[in-house]
């Protein structure tokens, strides 16, 4: 499992004063500010996170060390990430996205569909990418318990019952 879990990420700034509009990839969007200090990608910046309000489908935020506009503007597109030490274990049938990324998918008979490249949400549901073993374009699997009946964190395998015709 990662070592790092993004958290969140900055859409931009917020105002003129240094704040930023943070999206939250948390349950508990609020919760992201719960965690400590946020770290970039690369691990060479860290912030800690005061949140101030909300706007749209953002939160509105200061960060430790960004004193105006500019600099905010400029950490535009910045995800944000915690140790997965710092995150509260999920509950039953619940799993961080880091969590899933690179676990092998098989079908009900064992026939090996894939590995997990990564999980998308666009609203509606979860939906797991899979590369195919035999290469060429991903396939997108809808992560519900139908069409994934068994997730094994312990053997990092995923058992999957696609709909009919997906792989």
């Amino acid at each position: 499992m990662s070592a790092q879990v993004c958290v969140g990420a900055i859409a931009g700034a917020f105002g003129v004063r240094g704040e930023v509009r943070l999206k939250s990839f948390t349950a508990e969007p609020e919760a992201i500010a719960t965690y400590g200090p946020l770290a970039t990608e690369d691990g060479k910046r860290s912030f800690d996170v005061t949140l101030t309000g909300q706007t749209g489908n953002a939160l509105v935020a200061r960060l430790s060390g960004i004193p105006d506009k500019e600099t905010a503007d400029a950490l535009r597109g910045t995800r944000l990430y915690v140790d997965r030490a710092r995150l509260p274990e999920p509950d039953e049938d619940e799993f961080y996205h880091a969590d899933l990324i690179g676990m092998d998918v098989f079908d009900a008979g064992g026939a090996p569909l894939g590995k997990v490249t990564a999980v998308h949400n666009h609203g509606a549901s979860d939906l797991l990418e899979i590369a195919v073993p035999q290469g060429g374009e991903t396939v997108l699997l809808p992560f519900t318990h139908e069409a994934v009946p068994t997730v094994d964190m312990a053997l990092r395998r995923i058992v999957a019952d696609p709909p009919e015709g997906l792989f």
